[in-house]
């Protein structure tokens, strides 16, 4: 009998926290992989703003735009309707002001159709996340290393390494927390850090570099699958190796076209062969 996945929905996931059970989430921005994390257990999908660097070919994650990111988010959305769905806020579209940021978490969630945006940011961001929470979008907090503010600080490198600073992203989660974050994502963090932050949240704590304490865990997608090797984070297990197999696809298959053995009969439309000479004969005298 086939299993049915149903989707999870917040209250389930704070219940997951007061529980203890974890969850997971990977990133996914096309319809076609969005099919296949549908049919797993894993509970949410980020349609992130890292698409600019592992689909886009940027460098950073800057340059997707709001427009780009809906239509991403659509087609994830129709490719897992089974799967809790995080529509991420790219760069400027909630820094200019309050209502800005309303309204661009306002189109996520009715043009692209996802279950709550996720912005970057700490206490500097609290107000807004408070004032996006207030119109009725549920939102997901981003801390840590925030790939939108790289510059700066100082390029994609470990936050919270000394007394300070870790108690500057504890100060920033709880701010998150109290503006009404129902979950807030760790990233790139030393471990004793992210654990005692997830001991003080009582809304999940989501790692990505942040180590085993975190309530649930995500990693982008292409890192996961061994399908950007610009660069592997220090944090990324890669738990397949499909750039190596994409490659020796593509390979085998201009060998054989080159080759002339592809296409071959049992991938080729037939007639029966006296239809075939009168089409032959036909079209040739044409």
């Amino acid at each position: 009998m086939a299993r049915t996945k149903r989707k999870p929905t917040i209250p389930n996931f704070l219940e997951m926290k007061r529980q203890g059970k974890r969850f997971t989430m990977v990133t996914a921005y096309d319809y076609a992989f969005a099919t296949q994390v549908d049919k797993t257990d894993i509970e949410m999908i980020l349609v992130g703003d890292s698409a600019a660097m592992v689909m886009l070919g940027y460098e950073n994650t800057l340059p997707i735009d709001m427009d780009t990111l809906i239509l991403l988010g659509k087609a994830v959305v129709k490719g897992a309707p089974n799967t809790f769905i995080v529509g991420d806020m790219p760069f400027l579209s909630y820094e200019v002001s309050a209502e800005k940021a309303v309204e661009n978490a306002g189109r996520m969630m009715k043009e692209a159709g996802v279950d709550c945006v996720k912005l970057e940011g700490g206490v500097e961001v609290a107000d807004t996340v408070a004032a996006i929470v207030k119109a009725g979008i549920p939102v997901m907090g981003h801390i840590g290393l925030t790939p939108q503010s790289s510059s700066q600080l100082g390029g994609f490198r470990v936050q919270g390494k000394d007394l300070t600073a870790a108690e500057k992203l504890l100060e920033d989660a709880l701010a998150l927390e109290e503006a009404g974050s129902f979950c807030i994502v760790l990233e790139a963090i030393p471990n004793p850090v992210a654990q005692v932050i997830t001991e003080k949240l009582t809304v999940p704590s989501l790692g990505i570099g942040a180590g085993p304490h975190c309530d649930a865990q995500v990693l982008v997608m292409h890192d996961l699958l061994g399908l950007f090797d610009r660069f592997v984070p220090k944090f990324v297990k890669q738990y397949a190796q499909l750039g190596k197999d994409v490659v020796a696809a593509f390979s085998k298959f201009d060998e054989e076209v080159k080759a002339g053995t592809f296409p071959d009969d049992e991938h080729s439309y037939h007639v029966s062969e006296a239809v075939e000479r009168e089409i032959l004969e036909h079209l040739r005298k044409l």
